[in-house]
């Protein structure tokens, strides 16, 4: 069991490390490859709210997975 946590753990880490990084602070998900951003605030859409919301999620999967080693 404590190895199948650890794994999951290490799966998780990558997978919300790289959900972070892809995302870019103030611009939309276009000028991470390239495009030009505009210079307003408007709200998430497509590819950036489904990215937005995966990095929540996988951060409570990551916070629960976390919690379940100290029960073992």
């Amino acid at each position: 069991m404590s190895t199948f946590l650890m794994s999951v753990q290490v799966v998780l880490s990558i997978l919300l490390i790289l959900a972070i990084l892809t995302q870019q602070q103030g611009t939309g998900l276009s000028a991470t490859f390239g495009g030009s951003g505009g210079g307003f605030h408007s709200s998430k859409r497509g590819a950036e709210k489904v990215l937005a919301t995966a990095t929540v999620v996988l951060a409570v999967l990551f916070l629960a997975n976390s919690m379940a080693f100290l029960f073992i």
